[in-house]
């Protein structure tokens, strides 16, 4: 009996959706403590560079992102609550789709600026997110903000996330999708 391997039907697609979203959100809320931080260590993150790999990921990585969101404001662990929802979803869906569209953009066989996009777009909008929030007002701390989240998603996404991207490349564990 031959087998389908690749992932081109549509429940596949579904399946591995509903596994990226599902890793997400427990690797998120198992470390809740740092995941919803000023200096956010959601080692969730790093699976946004998973669109290097196959760009059906994007869509995993950003209902795993709302369902982490959701869940952390309806069990209260999420600070800034339903808002996150819509703008750190947002935020995922934009840094995971320049992730996938920079893929090819390589440094000495690095990925360097696809791993910077889920840095800079999160650090942008979440340090907006944060600002509003928190910041009464006083939008000059929107840099102290941005800052924060840029550099939890720089240890997440640069300094651990490229070594495993690479080693995946190694690997070619990607290359049958």
């Amino acid at each position: 009996m031959k087998t389908n391997q690749n992932i081109n039907t549509p429940l596949k697609k579904l399946i591995l959706i509903s596994l990226i979203a599902a890793i997400y959100t427990i690797m998120s809320l198992l470390g809740a403590t740092y995941s919803f931080s000023n200096i956010q260590l959601r080692f969730a993150e790093i699976l946004c560079l998973l669109p290097i790999f196959m760009p059906i990921s994007i869509w995993g990585v950003t209902l795993g992102c709302f369902i982490t969101n959701l869940l952390g404001a309806v069990l209260g662990i999420n600070p800034i609550g339903f808002i996150d929802m819509i703008f750190g979803t947002l935020a995922t869906l934009i840094a995971a789709y320049l992730t996938y569209r920079t893929r090819n953009v390589r440094f000495k066989g690095w990925p360097i600026t696809a791993a910077l996009m889920p840095v800079i777009i999160n650090g942008l909008i979440i340090g907006l997110e944060l600002t509003y929030v928190f910041g009464n007002g006083d939008f000059s701390l929107f840099y102290i903000f941005a800052l924060q989240v840029a550099i939890g998603e720089f240890i997440v996404c640069v300094v651990l996330g490229l070594p495993i991207i690479k080693r995946l490349e190694q690997h070619k564990l990607f290359s049958q999708l």
